[in-house]
């Protein structure tokens, strides 16, 4: 089809439901689960399972349609159109111009569009990133570190590393100027190593805008990841305390030297909700979702991202109106349940404002008191955000006084100065300067503990040839 041959649209009379958002995010997967990579961890490969039989490629039909009530379900003057994968670059770059063309077609009066993608970044080449900088792209790379720690898990269909393809892509990207951000999986492997993670990001690759994801694979019956269900994760999976300890770890050096000029998606999501801000910016931290969709290559939406299941099919834009969809029963119900489902434990803990029981998804195991429903995470946040307290405190007032959350590093560099100076002229046996009411030799002053030796890394893996785990 040529986009340019479509006759000018009709307006329409489209009746929005009475709880309709003005706005809402949705994940466009016109590949389905199909990439060229094989990462170990990937949780939607298994997603082909869905779809027996499928090309798992959208047709001209379902892209016109999803463009179009993409456009009409918002009142907000700006739209997100947002592609993901699989990987989204395997649709070939007429595909996305013939998108280009629909929402120009399409587009009201005065009406904006951010064009977003997320890519494993290893099919770019100079067309790809010229058209990109034409449009105005916001382009996702994934990259999960150095090439030591990222070719562990992220390798293509032959096994083999993807690290220097993906640089290249970040290359080009930046050649091109194309504006981009990382996207870093956090798993077993590379949660041991937070700052040369992110260093490599902030330092090699030059990023000011990174995110990181916890991988959490949640093992089913069949030893497949298809479904959010069972109690058991991959030996893939971060460890609880292990991405409390990563977080924590950047934090210390974001805090004090990057603030104001790098940005990492938690630390603003937690400092939004220190200030008490209406959103974090981040829906697993928001205290209901169901705002961010996710529309498969054939037309069926579903409710997140995460739930790309039976259990949580909305329905398909072919039959049904996109925004009957967004505020059917079963979506808001899906929405209010991450803030009406948390466990006693949760409503009665001290850093929910921060946390609000985070994603659904992970939400699998039990509380102390046996009572089901408790984040898989939880200890790990709970450790992260009582580290973070004091600085995110420091930062709330300045932000409240209209001042700029960087002065938090001076602020904290003048303090930890003085500290040091007492600490230095004390005797051992004097009370410790941090005010914790023990002698230095208990405290401060104490040797510090070697951290115990880091385990060899692991051979690389990819997801094809992994054997079946079944829960024990």
């Amino acid at each position: 089809m040529d986009a340019n041959k479509i006759p000018t649209p009709q307006p329409i009379d489209l009746i929005y439901p009475d709880n309709a958002p003005e706005a809402f995010h949705l994940l466009a997967k016109p590949t389905g689960a199909i990439c060229n990579l094989d990462c170990a961890y990937c949780f939607f490969l298994d997603k082909e399972h869905l779809y027996p039989g499928s090309q798992f490629r959208m047709t001209d039909e379902v892209l016109e349609q999803y463009i179009r009530q993409l456009i009409e379900s918002h009142r907000a003057d700006q739209v997100t159109i947002a592609w993901q994968g699989g990987e989204p670059t395997i649709m070939g770059l007429d595909f996305y111009r013939q998108a280009m063309d629909l929402a120009e077609k399409y587009r009201r009066p005065g009406m904006t569009f951010l064009h977003t993608m997320q890519t494993n970044g290893t099919l770019l080449n100079d067309d790809w990133c010229a058209f990109f900088k034409e449009h105005n792209f916001l382009i996702g790379i994934s990259i999960d570190g150095p090439a030591e720690l990222h070719d562990i898990y992220r390798v293509d269909k032959g096994g083999q590393p993807t690290f220097d393809k993906v640089m290249r892509g970040i290359r080009l990207l930046q050649k091109h100027g194309v504006e981009f951000n990382i996207l870093t999986t956090v798993n077993r492997v590379n949660g041991d190593y937070p700052l040369e993670v992110y260093r490599f990001i902030r330092d090699e690759i030059g990023a000011d805008w990174m995110q990181f994801i916890p991988v959490v694979e949640r093992i089913n019956e069949n030893g497949l990841t298809l479904y959010q269900e069972g109690n058991t994760v991959s030996d893939r999976s971060v460890l609880p305390e292990q991405f409390g300890r990563f977080l924590s770890a950047i934090f210390d050096e974001w805090v004090r030297r990057d603030v104001g000029r790098v940005y990492v998606q938690t630390f603003e999501a937690a400092i939004r909700n220190w200030v008490s801000m209406p959103s974090s910016g981040m829906c697993v931290f928001n205290e209901t979702c169901g705002q961010g969709l996710a529309i498969e290559h054939n037309g069926d939406l579903y409710a997140c991202d995460h739930f790309v299941e039976p259990n949580y099919h909305l329905g398909n834009i072919r039959d049904e109106h996109m925004i009957e969809l967004v505020a059917s029963e079963p979506q808001l119900r899906f929405g209010q349940d991450k803030r009406d489902t948390l466990p006693h434990y949760c409503l009665e803990c001290d850093v929910r404002f921060a946390c609000h029981g985070e994603c659904p998804k992970n939400r699998f195991i039990e509380t102390p008191d046996g009572e089901p429903g408790l984040n898989y995470l939880c200890a790990g946040f709970k450790q992260f955000f009582h580290h973070i307290d004091y600085p995110a405190k420091i930062m709330t007032g300045l932000i409240r006084r209209g001042r700029p959350a960087a002065e938090v590093m001076p602020l904290l560099a003048a303090e930890e100065a003085k500290f040091k100076a007492a600490l230095a002229q004390a005797n051992r046996n004097d009370p410790c300067p941090c005010g914790s009411g023990r002698k230095i030799k208990q405290c401060h002053g104490r040797p510090q503990l070697k951290s115990p030796p880091r385990k060899p890394l692991p051979k690389p893996e990819q997801r094809s040839t992994l054997p079946l785990r079944l829960p024990e």
